[in-house]
């Protein structure tokens, strides 16, 4: 105790003696529905002083009990925090190192001290989805339903659903992560992926049309128009394969306003109209394209029709005034000079491939129409020449197709490379340069 504790408990002791002195009566003390009393006025002074002193000493003691509580339960979840914490980074390594079984083990001693660790929860599922389904899902919903709204539970959820090709799951939980972050484009191409498989492309375009407004950089947003002009061609061609005419031609046209140079949607409306009986104005709408775009598929299918309905005058005169406007461009010289071959016109075929200028390039596909045509003309030692460069080609007179975009090769068009997933991108591969 300090001099001025002591110092004030003299000083006050001194003035309860004076009241002692100048104060000798009883004071009567009266209990609610018991008996009275009669006290000294200093002894009721100190008792009074007893009872607050006893009161004081009650509250600080549960005051300070609470303290010590309070420390030893931080000081233990402190400690249970550093060893959980150790336990999750020694799993984490173990992950990367690819030891599972040394993760696994260290996840599950942080449950044993934290039952409710929602982090490892989510790696104990990431370790088995891979071959356990049930046990994945187990411990996905265990951390779902302590945290329900945990955009990275979700978003593993519909991983493991999209796994086991439970689409329609998969998609519920994409819905609520939407529901949560509508802005969430993660949780967006995720379910344009799903839908995509399901070939439902009038959802895929809706959602793609918000996935556009979400975009920030000129160039996300770029990318992403294109995506919608190829998701709109696919809905049109869905369209068209389910003979919903009006649906694939409202289609196809509205991308041709947007991209007039898009030949998939041109090939679209011109099949449109053919299945329709119109056939002369698919005839215009891919002859006046092939003069906008230069487009040698659209030259393919302009071909095709006009050599159907015995017009080889008119597509010779398409293709002449092609070369007009492009008199370098040996590929509808080279068209022009099969298209001649095809007609039995052997000498206006020679003529026309053989003033072709390859520039250096190799044309297995002109070699070969070459060597045909030194055979008609019975120059073999010229024709065994042509054939042998052209020793590569293993289909006679047809095209391999080449995706500009990643090289990918195909005997057939199709709207989409299958391998970059991108559309419009197709041409002709007349020179070799796709090598894939």
């Amino acid at each position: 105790m300090g001099k001025l504790s002591i110092f004030l408990f003299v000083l006050f002791l001194f003035v309860i003696s004076l009241f002692s002195f100048a104060n000798h009566g009883v004071v009567t003390v009266a209990i609610p529905f018991g008996p009275v009393y009669e006290v000294q006025k200093l002894a009721l002074i100190l008792f009074s002083m007893a009872i607050g002193v006893f009161v004081s000493f009650i509250f600080f003691a549960i005051r300070d009990t609470k303290k010590f509580i309070d420390n030893w339960q931080y000081q233990k979840k402190q400690k249970q925090e550093i060893k959980v914490q150790g336990l999750y980074s020694r799993a984490l390594n173990s992950l990367l190192a690819k030891n599972e079984d040394a993760a696994r083990e260290a996840l599950e001693d942080i449950l044993k001290e934290e039952p409710d660790h929602i982090d490892t929860l989510l790696r104990l599922g990431d370790i088995a989805a891979a071959d356990d389904f049930q046990k994945a899902n187990a411990r996905y919903q265990r951390a779902r339903e302590i945290e329900p709204k945990r955009i990275e539970t979700l978003f593993a959820l519909d991983s493991l659903l999209e796994k086991s090709g439970r689409w329609s799951e998969a998609l519920r939980y994409l819905d609520e992560i939407l529901d949560i972050d509508d802005a969430n484009l993660t949780a967006m191409y995720r379910k344009r992926e799903i839908l995509e498989k399901q070939a439902r492309w009038d959802d895929v375009v809706s959602l793609q049309k918000s996935i556009l407004k979400r975009e920030h950089t000129e160039k996300d947003k770029k990318r992403e128009h294109e995506n919608l002009i190829g998701y709109e061609y696919e809905y049109g061609r869905h369209s068209l394969e389910n003979s919903q005419l009006e649906k694939a031609k409202k289609a196809f046209r509205n991308i041709m306003r947007a991209e007039k140079g898009f030949v998939p949607a041109i090939l679209g409306l011109a099949e449109v109209l053919l299945q329709e009986g119109e056939s002369e104005e698919a005839i215009n709408i891919l002859e006046n394209a092939f003069a906008a775009t230069e487009s040698k598929i659209l030259l393919a299918r302009l071909e095709d029709l006009l050599i159907s309905i015995s017009e080889p005058s008119r597509l010779i005169r398409i293709y002449r005034s092609g070369i007009s406007r492009n008199p370098n461009d040996p590929v509808t010289k080279f068209f022009l000079g099969k298209l001649f071959h095809r007609l039995e016109m052997i000498d206006d075929s020679f003529d026309t491939l053989s003033g072709i200028d390859t520039g250096g390039a190799s044309y297995p596909e002109l070699h070969l129409l070459m060597g045909n045509l030194y055979m008609r003309k019975r120059q073999l030692e010229k024709a065994v020449q042509e054939f042998k460069k052209a020793a590569d080609i293993k289909t006679a007179f047809r095209l391999p197709y080449c995706c500009n975009h990643c090289g990918y090769r195909a005997d057939d068009w199709s709207g989409r490379c299958p391998d970059c997933r991108n559309w419009s991108t197709y041409q002709f591969n007349l020179d070799g340069t796709c090598k894939r």
